[in-house]
């Protein structure tokens, strides 16, 4: 090998060793990007699982003081058919009373604004929570669509370094900003696309 040829074999060499840093600059950019989705993604999956849990819960107590507030509404209605049996005037008075407890109590079933605990308002309450479930579940889809392209950008350009083939950096370039784009989208507009 001549001197010539030495040369421009360590030349071509520094040049390949600068485009490897950027490369290896590129990865660890992406990286940090997909550490972010991954972060982001976990949260929105635990804030999506709980939020189903809550709805869940508050509809199983909405149903059980459904069923409470039925009981108790036909036992006031049986009370007033038995009314007109009644005997004296004691026994209507204390079946009225009943009745009236019965009616008061399927009432406060219905709406109880001091504890929240009223069938309308249990039935409020759980319909924010599966707003805020599908909220975070859209979320959470953008952050693993997100998440997926700073993935294959990172194939992409550990393979530019393998290659040589620029154009791999490039596309997992492109990947990359559709990853932040999903990214931000994921943060400020899940409603924007719908991929559930």
């Amino acid at each position: 090998m001549s001197a010539h040829e030495s040369m421009e074999h360590a030349e071509h060499a520094e040049h390949a060793s600068g485009e490897n840093r950027k490369i290896a600059l590129l990865i660890a950019v992406i990286a940090l990007f997909l550490a972010l989705s991954e972060t982001l993604g976990k949260g929105a999956q635990t804030e999506s699982i709980s939020k189903n849990v809550e709805a869940s819960n508050l509809w199983a107590f909405f149903q059980a003081k459904t069923i409470r507030r039925t009981v108790v509404q036909t036992a006031a209605d049986q009370g007033k058919l038995a009314l007109g049996s009644a005997g004296d005037d004691a026994a209507k008075t204390a079946l009225q009373k009943q009745v009236d407890d019965w009616l008061a109590t399927a009432a406060r079933y219905r709406s109880e604004e001091k504890t929240g605990e009223g069938t309308e308002q249990l039935s409020e309450r759980a319909k924010e929570a599966e707003k805020e479930r599908d909220e975070a579940t859209a979320k959470y889809h953008h952050y693993e669509l997100a998440s997926a392209a700073f993935q294959i950008g990172i194939v992409l350009a550990s393979a530019t370094i393998i290659t040589g083939i620029m154009a791999l950096a490039w596309v997992s370039g492109l990947l990359t900003i559709a990853g932040i784009v999903m990214t931000a989208l994921g943060l400020y507009f899940p409603h924007l696309l719908h991929l559930h």
